[in-house]
C-alpha cells in the first residue's frame, strides 16, 4: 500500500492554525521548556504573545467528553486489528499508548459540542487509518531514499546523516515538523528523528502534537474533514491532485462516524 505523505505542513501550520485563535490568560510554561515569565506556542515556540511565538492563551473550557469512553477496545483495535501479522505496527500502536499520548493533550476531543468531540476522533483515526494502513506502517516505504530536508528552514537544520520521512501515526515528515514537534514533546526531532518509530507513546504524541496545531481548530470551527485533508497533504491530493486518496480518507472518516453515531457533517473533500 503506497503512503501519501505529510509535505504540505510547514506551509499551512501557521496559516491553519490561524484560523480560529483562543483568547484569554496566558499560560506559562508549558512543555516547550521556556523560561518561567514566557508562554508555549502551539506551535513550539517560546513567546509573550502572539505570531509565531503564540498564541499563548489559556485554553477553553472542556466539554465534558470521556475521549477513552469513545476510543474504546473495540473502536481502536477495529482498526489495528485488520494489519497482518507482518506489518511493522502490529503490536506497536496500542490503545494504552494513545491514551498516555493524549494526557498532554486534553483539549484533543473536549472541546465545542459533543458530536464536535466524535467527529474529532473520527477524523484522527480516519487519517491515522490511511497513512499506516489500518496501523500496519510505522516508517514510511522507501522513506530513507527520500530527501525530506528544507535546507532553507535555518531554524531547524537538518543534522547529518539524518532522515525526516514519515513516521508514526500521522507520518511526521521535514525538519520543520521533527523540529518544533521535539521541542514540545521533549526529545531531539533533528538529532534522534528514529524515536518516533521506536517510541510507542512518542510516536502518538507527535501525531497529537501535529493534529492540535493544524487540524483540530478546523474540527471544532465547523470546516469540515475536508480540511483536515488539505492540512496533512492537500498538495498532493487536494484540487483534482488525487481525489482517490481523498476519496479513501472520506470512506474511513464516514465509517468511523457511523461507528461513533454522528453525522460527518458537509464539506467532506478539499
Amino acid at each position: 500500500m503506497a503512503l501519501f505523505l505529510i509535505e504540505t505542513k510547514s506551509v499551512l501550520a501557521l496559516a491553519l492554525a490561524a484560523i480560529v485563535l483562543t483568547v484569554g490568560t496566558p499560560v506559562l510554561g508549558q512543555n516547550c521548556g521556556c523560561a518561567p515569565d514566557l508562554c508555549c506556542s502551539q506551535w513550539g515556540y517560546c513567546g509573550t504573545g502572539n505570531g509565531q511565538s503564540g498564541p499563548c492563551s489559556a485554553p477553553p473550557s472542556s466539554n465534558g467528553v470521556s475521549v477513552p469512553d469513545i476510543v474504546t477496545d473495540q473502536f481502536f483495535y477495529g482498526i489495528a486489528d485488520q494489519a497482518a501479522a507482518s506489518c511493522s505496527g502490529k503490536g506497536f500502536y496500542t490503545r494504552a499508548a494513545f491514551l498516555e499520548a493524549l494526557n498532554s493533550y486534553q483539549q484533543f476531543g473536549t472541546v465545542g459540542s459533543s458530536d464536535d468531540s466524535r467527529r474529532e476522533i473520527a477524523a484522527f483515526f480516519a487519517h491515522v487509518t490511511h497513512e499506516t494502513g489500518h496501523m500496519c506502517y510505522i516508517e514510511e516505504i522507501d522513506g530513507p531514499s527520500k530527501d525530506y530536508c528544507d535546507e532553507t528552514n535555518t531554524q531547524y537544520p537538518c543534522a547529518p546523516n539524518k532522515g525526516y520521512y514519515g513516521r508514526g501515526p500521522i507520518q511526521l515528515s521535514w525538519n520543520f515538523n521533527y523540529g518544533p514537534a521535539g521541542n514540545s514533546i521533549g526529545f531531539d526531532g533533528l538529532n534522534n528523528p528514529e524515536i518516533v518509530a521506536t517510541g510507542r507513546v512518542i510516536s502518538f504524541r507527535t501525531a497529537l502534537w501535529y493534529w492540535m496545531n493544524n487540524c483540530h481548530d478546523l474540527i471544532v470551527s465547523g470546516q469540515g474533514f475536508g480540511a483536515t485533508i488539505r492540512a496533512i497533504n492537500g498538495r498532493l491530493e487536494c484540487d483534482g491532485a488525487n481525489p482517490d486518496t481523498v476519496s479513501a480518507r472520506v470512506r474511513y472518516y464516514t465509517q468511523y462516524c457511523n461507528q461513533l453515531q454522528v453525522d460527518p457533517g458537509n464539506d467532506l473533500r478539499c
